[in-house]
């Protein structure tokens, strides 16, 4: 409660594993609150106001994807979605409603707290003026120039478009779904050959070995990220 580090909400019913995440969490320098369940996590987000989510989806009294709906309704807080759930289904309904990121029991405390410092580094891409950059990649969102290494990639205007939409995404898995929506429009959610086409064009002129990409990564079956956090 007295550390000055980011103020993490666990809303979980399992008393065991909010114990481990509390001790976890804090010896790396979090604040951690907590709640058991749908109702109490939507009341202590108005009270503890945290910075970063992480919410099982099965709760005694209600959906774990649901909660992230109405929180996504509600503000745009990170939310780490960590469950024993591993279905594909349920790793798309959770993001397409909104979670950040999908974290499956059992879990490492290393790839945890790894995934909790992308969320939190909230990426100023989307600020005006602000360059979106990792390692050798620079996107100026204003002048709609894209440079690796200081020399300039040509994009065609949709290449463009789905770097700039995964840079934005501040290091979120985007189901194909999302990128097809967001990217060429609402009538193009089942066109998966158009996001296959795009993503491979960007990684030959991005990665250094589009085979073995570093920075576009696959999630498979289920979408794309951008690497953010090295």
């Amino acid at each position: 409660m007295n550390s000055p580090g980011p103020r993490v909400l666990v809303v979980d019913d399992d008393e065991g594993i909010r114990r481990f995440l509390r001790i976890a969490l804090q010896a790396r320098g979090y604040s951690v609150f907590e709640a058991t369940g749908a109702g109490a996590a939507l009341a202590a987000v108005a009270v503890v106001h945290p910075d970063v989510i992480i919410l099982d989806l099965g709760l005694p009294d209600g959906n774990g994807v649901d909660v992230t709906r109405q929180l996504r309704d509600r503000a745009h807080i990170p939310i780490l979605i960590l469950t024993v759930r591993d279905q594909e289904e349920d790793k798309i309904a959770a993001l397409e409603a909104g979670a950040d990121d999908y974290l499956t029991k059992p879990f490492g405390v290393g790839e945890l707290h790894a995934r909790l410092r992308v969320l939190l580094r909230r990426v100023v891409a989307n600020r005006p003026g602000t360059p979106f950059r990792v390692d050798s990649l620079e996107i100026d969102l204003t002048r709609r120039l894209v440079k690796v290494g200081g020399k300039v990639v040509q994009l065609t205007p949709t290449e463009y478009d789905l770097l700039k939409t995964l840079a934005q995404a501040g290091g979120k898995v985007l189901t194909h779904q999302q990128l097809l929506r967001q990217v060429w429009g609402p009538g193009y959610a089942s066109e998966s050959h158009l996001l296959r086409v795009n993503i491979s064009s960007l990684r030959r002129k991005r990665e250094e070995d589009p085979a073995e990409p570093l920075y576009i990564i696959t999630e498979p079956r289920i979408g794309y990220r951008l690497r953010v956090d090295e």
